[in-house]
């Protein structure tokens, strides 16, 4: 998967003249986060919702309404923006994209392709596009794990089982936890009564346990 495969196209930017009040209602009226700046065509900043908190006065100033509102009529994204811009391109592997953002501790990453910004990647379109689908997360079904199923030699023993069995696999992954000498395999099946798969896998000889389902958001 790449990153031209989970960003956001319909990217809003603004140029760094903006005033920054304006700035603000452009976020909160398309409800982001984040607004990168343009000029020229040239990205030249970023500028975050945190970042435009902090550039407001305090409540606590001595300053009247009329004497703030011109201030932050005067203030323009420019003084307050990034310059040092985490980007990528659309062609980069997602999960050197998630290196990137966790190395860098920035919550978007800014998609440029031949100087032009052509998309956003948040950590909520990785939650969303990426981590959800690849865990099943909000799938209806059942999640069998199997304690060291992850090991290679037992890979295939379980995967020759899933084939004979005919089982409904929703998604497959193995993972191995902090401080653990053995990987686990989950198997997330589309069907609700997976105790006679359960009994099957434990006669194979490993420990096994039924992930509960998980709660509905109302």
């Amino acid at each position: 998967m790449l990153v031209k495969d989970v960003m956001t196209t319909n990217v809003i930017t603004v140029p760094s003249s903006t005033p920054l009040i304006d700035a603000e209602r452009i976020m909160q009226f398309h409800r982001i986060e984040r607004l990168p700046i343009v000029d020229k065509g040239k990205l030249v900043g970023i500028i975050t919702k945190n970042d435009v908190l902090k550039a407001s006065p305090s409540a606590a100033t001595s300053l009247s309404r009329s004497e703030l509102l011109y201030l932050l009529a005067k203030l323009t994204v420019k003084e307050i923006m990034k310059k040092n811009v985490v980007t990528v391109t659309p062609d980069m592997p997602i999960e050197q994209a998630v290196a990137l953002a966790q190395a860098k501790r920035v919550g978007a990453l800014v998609v440029v392709e031949n100087d032009k910004v052509v998309g956003i990647v948040t950590t909520n379109d990785i939650f969303y596009k990426v981590v959800n689908p690849l865990f099943g997360i909000g799938e209806k079904g059942t999640r069998i794990i199997i304690f060291g199923g992850g090991e290679p030699k037992n890979i295939c023993q379980i995967m020759d089982f899933v084939c004979k069995e005919n089982l409904p696999v929703k998604t497959i992954w193995a993972l191995k936890l902090p401080d653990s000498e053995r990987t686990e395999l989950v198997l997330h099946l589309d069907r609700d009564d997976v105790a006679d798969i359960v009994e099957k896998i434990k006669k194979l000889g490993y420990e096994v346990e039924i992930r509960p389902h998980e709660p509905e958001i109302a």
